[in-house]
């Protein structure tokens, strides 16, 4: 057995898996060669199915076609695997996010479409969804343990989307639109690592409700102006 350390946290300074993602969705990052996107694969597979923990370096590497030796190439430890495996699905959701509220017309269609589509992408993620859920130990501390820096560029990401909606006149320029996007990303954190027991998380026309009630007011007067094409 090779389990990843539970609790471990990085470095101080150091950025965070999440932070890491992002930065890696912004920029277009992909694994560089066919064998290491063979490993991530074989990982993710065998992760979903097996779990973390009772998963080992064998078993990717049986899985995936090559020997052992080929695996610690590319990855130096299993952490380091698991790792790459997440942020690869956080990138691929940070993708997804964007090309999904373009279907919204109005600003605060946006919020809600935001709000109820990255809980749902990200709860239902076939693994990051199931690593929260019965391996918290795994990827949780790599979102809270990293003196807010996950938070902080998540809500830089949102700020930096609402300060664009403020520059097309649909959010009030008396908005404080970093102090929205805090509130926005520290809500939705809050439904991933303590679900409610008041609101069914899997119920879209509930979440939409109270996305418009809570959310859309912190923009400011009603704003309906379509976003642009």
């Amino acid at each position: 057995m090779e389990p990843v350390p539970p609790g471990r946290t990085r470095p101080s300074g150091s950025p965070s898996m999440l932070e890491l993602a992002f930065n890696e969705a912004v920029s277009g990052s992909e694994p560089a060669d066919g064998v290491s996107v063979r490993l991530l694969d074989a990982a993710h597979d065998l992760f979903c199915r097996m779990g973390i923990k009772r998963t080992t370096m064998a078993d990717v590497a049986r899985l995936a076609g090559v020997s052992r030796i080929t695996v610690y190439r590319r990855f130096a430890t299993k952490e380091a695997l698991v790792e790459q495996v997440v942020r690869r699905e956080f990138r691929r959701y940070f993708d997804q996010f964007v090309v999904e509220i373009r279907a919204a017309r109005t600003v605060a269609d946006r919020v809600v479409l935001g709000f109820v589509g990255s809980l749902r992408a990200i709860r239902h993620n076939r693994l990051i969804g199931g690593l929260m859920a019965v391996e918290p130990d795994a990827l949780v501390p790599s979102m809270t343990g990293d003196d807010g820096r996950t938070l902080l560029t998540v809500r830089q990401f949102v700020a930096e989307r609402l300060r664009r909606e403020q520059l097309a006149g649909h959010v009030a320029g008396g908005v404080d639109v970093d102090l929205v996007a805090e509130m926005m990303v520290r809500v939705s954190a809050s439904f991933l690592v303590f679900p409610s027991h008041l609101i069914d998380l899997d119920d879209d026309v509930r979440m939409s409700a109270v996305a418009r009630q809570f959310l859309v007011p912190m923009l400011g007067p009603p704003h309906s102006v379509p976003a642009p094409p």
